[in-house]
């Protein structure tokens, strides 16, 4: 079967990951895979084999008629590809690229959902209620009545009972191919911390809520530093510096390939007020590295099933999050059993195959 995956760009970021590692996969088991950008920008590292193309090389605007072009270019493009070996399924994802995907009205798609989207609506309308009703109705017109692919339970639920959405809802986790993650773990990588670190890895952002983060820590009172695997920002070093923690904190920037950071962490937290499905949470499990969560909606309860629930830890309480810190680095890192077979690879390759025979 061949499959198509089309995204804004690979320009870092958990979706970008999760679709670089789903072409890998579906191309290790014989699939013909189009990796399809609209836009000419790459800062992660392709895996061997992929064929990569860019319908708009010199870039192209994100209003009204930049939509539209890039829509038209990506018709265009996908029409080359598919009479040259028929696309049984294209995958979208992330909502300026679904926008312009449902603008092009290529044939065989779904929409792959990667966050709980009401949440994002929630945390706008209380900025600006005018603006999440916008927002609102942007989403029930690009997703009503389209094929979607959700990335966990709750994201799927979200869909259906927030959003309103009735139609083709399919779960499909995201797929971690262990053994790669763990090679790429052992990897030699430069300036990882001298001393005892605990590590957080999300792009510098309200949802993943970097304040609540710094409170808990200067709560906490760790010998350990603190890494943060995100771009530089000038508001996230005067979060930093108001708290007195310019010498607990290092800001290391994105990382192609971040899994020895996340090996080399005591603690891997993430403390966002909304997710899709977290998959920083599956690759420090991978990589035998103690994780914090809050329990947001929605994915971590997802992951951090059974024994690992205890450490999730209520959204917006750094007293609760610097006691957790705490609490997880007394003990010994985690040993799974059978804990993370919904995600591994196979599975989620055979759910994909599925979807791609069912059109």
């Amino acid at each position: 079967m061949n499959f198509a995956l089309v995204l804004t760009n690979l320009a870092g970021g958990g979706a970008e990951r999760a679709m670089l590692n789903l072409a890998a996969l579906l191309n290790s088991r014989g699939h013909g895979v189009d990796l399809i950008l609209l836009e000419e920008r790459v800062e992660h590292r392709l895996p061997d084999g992929l064929t990569l193309h860019t319908a708009s090389p010199a870039g192209i605007g994100h209003g009204w008629l930049g939509k539209r072009l890039a829509a038209w270019r990506l018709k265009g493009l996908w029409k080359r590809l598919n009479a040259h070996r028929p696309i049984h399924l294209t995958v979208s994802t992330l909502p300026y690229c679904d926008e312009v995907v449902r603008l092009a009205r290529l044939p065989r798609v779904r929409f792959r959902i990667a966050n709980t989207l009401s949440a994002e609506i929630e945390r706008l309308a209380r900025q600006d209620a005018a603006k999440a009703r916008r927002r609102l109705a942007r989403y029930r017109k690009v997703y009503g009545g389209q094929a979607l692919l959700a990335v966990s339970e709750g994201v799927a639920s979200d869909l259906r009972e927030k959003l309103g959405l009735s139609g083709d809802i399919a779960t499909v986790y995201n797929p971690f191919d262990i053994t790669r993650l763990r090679r790429l773990a052992a990897e030699p990588a430069q300036d990882l911390p001298r001393r005892p670190y605990m590590i957080h890895v999300g792009r510098f952002a309200a949802q993943k809520r970097h304040d609540l983060l710094l409170d808990a820590w200067k709560l906490a009172g760790l010998e350990h530093e603190l890494v943060l695997l995100c771009e530089p920002a000038a508001a996230l070093s005067w979060m930093i510096a108001e708290r007195g923690l310019e010498d607990r904190v290092r800001v290391a920037g994105f990382q192609a390939n971040p899994y020895p950071w996340i090996a080399g962490a005591d603690l891997l937290v993430l403390c966002s007020d909304h997710e899709g499905l977290p998959n920083v949470l599956v690759e420090a499990l991978v990589c035998g590295t103690r994780v914090l969560s809050t329990d947001c909606p929605s994915g971590p309860r997802e992951v951090l099933s059974g024994d690992l629930a205890r450490w999730l830890v209520p959204m917006n309480d750094a007293a609760a999050l610097a006691q957790g810190m705490a609490a997880a680095l007394a003990e010994p890192p985690p040993r799974l059993g059978h804990e993370l077979d919904a995600f591994a690879a196979e599975t989620v390759a055979a759910r994909y195959e599925a979807l791609a025979e069912a059109i």
